[in-house]
């Protein structure tokens, strides 16, 4: 048997193409236990890494290591100059998404945020081409409509200037092509990035975070960054990967239930946290998770996760 390169000793898992996952805390863990169950049961050829920072917790490590879910330290990355985010606190978390860049072991990550729940497979992302100068990475657009009309939120966050309103027009296309990256405000969301690692592009990202003059600007942490170290060389791809679930109600001309094949729960609260919303999408978590649950116990694996 031929022996491993050092390239795929580094590897924490036995494939060339993995999801990635970013935990920081135990608020999220029951997030990322269900969509690690979501992949497999959508029967996903690829497993989930977590990638875990330095202030993850024990009982975090215990309830991965008890489910088989493969994980992986990463350094926590902050930009060198201190952002104020204390309007949203979870950008503070956020920056260490872009570590999938520096993954070189593997060569497709794509990085999934853990409130995202898996409704069909979705391998074909491992194999959307890419290179290092205009096809970076692969994601869906950001939704800059500000729905929730957050006040802090930047006074050009419209509707007009969503790249979903633009294919309004075209719903059947919109299932199967995502808005150009250079439509509306030109921001990719953050929570799916399809990465083809790579030092040349990992560098470009670390220059920039010891940039204050250009940190300092970003009001939305990582997906910011991207879109302006990136821009106009990345790939849009269609909001049914990242389904944000404010979408279904502010960009409904689009939107079918049947096509999305993953849900973002951003925002709060998350599903986790209030069974009793009054989010439509919520209940399709709460099915997923309520029959991990049940498949977990069933396996003695009962620890409040």
């Amino acid at each position: 048997m031929a022996e491993k390169s050092d390239r795929e000793s580094a590897r924490v898992v036995d494939s060339p193409k993995v999801w990635t996952t970013l935990i920081t805390n135990t608020k999220y863990l029951s997030g990322l236990l269900t969509l690690d169950y979501s992949l497999k049961k959508v029967g996903s050829k690829y497993p989930l890494i977590a990638l875990y920072t330095d202030g993850f917790p024990p009982e975090g490590h215990a309830a991965l290591d008890a489910r088989g879910i493969a994980k992986k330290k990463i350094e926590y990355l902050l930009p060198k100059a201190h952002k104020d985010y204390s309007n949203e606190v979870r950008f503070y978390d956020c920056w260490s998404k872009l570590q999938p860049f520096s993954l070189v072991e593997y060569d497709r990550v794509v990085q999934l945020d853990s409130d995202m729940v898996i409704l069909q497979n979705m391998d074909e992302l491992m194999d959307i081409p890419l290179n290092d100068t205009d096809r970076v990475f692969a994601g869906s657009h950001a939704c800059v409509c500000n729905p929730l009309k957050k006040a802090h939120y930047p006074k050009d966050w419209v509707p007009h200037n969503c790249s979903f309103t633009s294919q309004h027009g075209d719903p059947d296309k919109a299932q199967m092509e995502g808005a150009p990256c250079n439509t509306g405000l030109s921001m990719v969301n953050g929570g799916l990035q399809v990465v083809n690692p790579s030092m040349k592009s990992y560098n470009a990202i670390m220059a920039t975070l010891g940039e204050p003059s250009k940190t300092s600007s970003y009001e939305f942490a990582d997906q910011a960054l991207l879109s302006d170290v990136f821009k106009d060389r990345w790939v849009g791809i269609p909001y049914i990967y990242n389904a944000l679930k404010t979408l279904r109600w502010c960009h409904a001309p689009i939107w079918r239930d049947d096509k999305v094949k993953c849900v973002h729960y951003i925002l709060s609260p998350k599903p986790w946290d209030n069974r009793d919303s009054d989010d439509f999408t919520h209940t399709w978590w709460w099915a997923v998770n309520d029959e991990r649950l049940a498949k977990e116990k069933e396996a003695g694996v009962v620890d409040g996760f």
